[in-house]
């Protein structure tokens, strides 16, 4: 559907994303871009669909109408209801279309039709933008940000939704976030960015294999827990926490045998998406620096 050769974006003299090894998206993926502030990601979909020029090479078999953006920010006008907007901007009208009216109940969005863009809270901002966004059945959709500024109730709510909308459809997805539980519920490939370099990318479970082991223990971060983890491999992880590495079920147990024993609270993950980033990211410096050092 995509693939990225290779790509460089320039602001000025600095380097704002460079991608070297081939990137592919393909046919019914939902992938999450994940990195730090600055770290590309945002670059990268202005990129992909030609809003800033860049250097490099980029084969895909879309047209432009085949592909839809979500923007982190959008406005609209206010001398209006966001009905009007909406039939205006789609070119139809809500009452006539039924695949339309579908979307706006499944938001829960049939209340705010009448109100103006800025009467609406931020997550039905959102929800109006989304609506727009998918009733464009574009093959390929782009989600940048889309949660951004949002409470957590109403973050969490908005993903169920999006979670829910997709489910069965073929549509590629792309989602930019710097949540991590979103891209848990959003995304099977991640693409790992940091300062415009790509990290890491693939299928989710391989990369949290390759990064953390079959399974991390994720228990608070004090003396005496510092002290059991002592005879365990640790990953990096939030400074208010620890992780023990579990290579195989044998090393699983063991730990979990004395974390038992002492009465440690821990919690159990095979998906951690915020650890995976942080040893992945880890990783990848510790090898470019020895091969610097070469």
């Amino acid at each position: 559907m995509v693939t990225i050769r290779q790509l460089e974006v320039k602001y000025g003299s600095q380097t704002a994303l460079r991608i070297d090894t081939p990137v592919s998206f393909e046919k019914g993926e939902r992938i999450g871009i994940i990195g730090s502030n600055g770290a590309g990601k945002s670059t990268l979909i202005k990129a992909l669909l030609g809003l800033i020029p860049y250097r490099g090479r980029v084969i895909t078999n879309l047209k432009p109408e085949q592909m839809a953006v979500h923007m982190q920010f959008n406005e609209y006008v206010t001398t209006m209801s966001v009905k009007y907007i909406m039939e205006t901007i789609l070119d139809t009208k809500i009452a006539k279309n039924k695949e339309l009216q579908e979307l706006i109940s499944f938001f829960e969005f049939e209340s705010c039709l009448p109100k103006r863009f800025n009467a609406l809270s931020g997550g039905q901002k959102q929800k109006f933008t989304i609506i727009m966004v998918m009733f464009q059945k574009a093959e390929l959709t782009f989600y940048d940000e889309v949660t951004s500024g949002l409470d957590f109730e109403t973050r969490q709510r908005l993903t169920e939704k999006l979670s829910q909308w997709y489910r069965d459809k073929e549509d590629t997805l792309v989602v930019v976030s710097h949540y991590y539980e979103e891209l848990e519920q959003l995304a099977s490939k991640l693409l790992i960015l940091d300062k415009g370099r790509v990290i890491a990318f693939g299928e989710k479970q391989r990369l949290f294999r390759k990064y953390c082991g079959k399974v991390v223990l994720i228990m608070e971060n004090n003396d005496k827990n510092r002290a059991l983890s002592r005879n365990f491999p640790t990953l990096k992880s939030p400074e208010h926490l620890i992780a023990l590495s579990c290579e195989d079920e044998a090393q699983e147990w063991k730990a979990m045998k004395a974390l038992a024993e002492n009465n440690v609270n821990f919690k159990r993950s095979n998906s951690d998406i915020e650890i995976m980033f942080m040893n992945a990211r880890e990783r990848f410096y510790a090898q470019q620096k020895v091969s610097s050092e070469r």
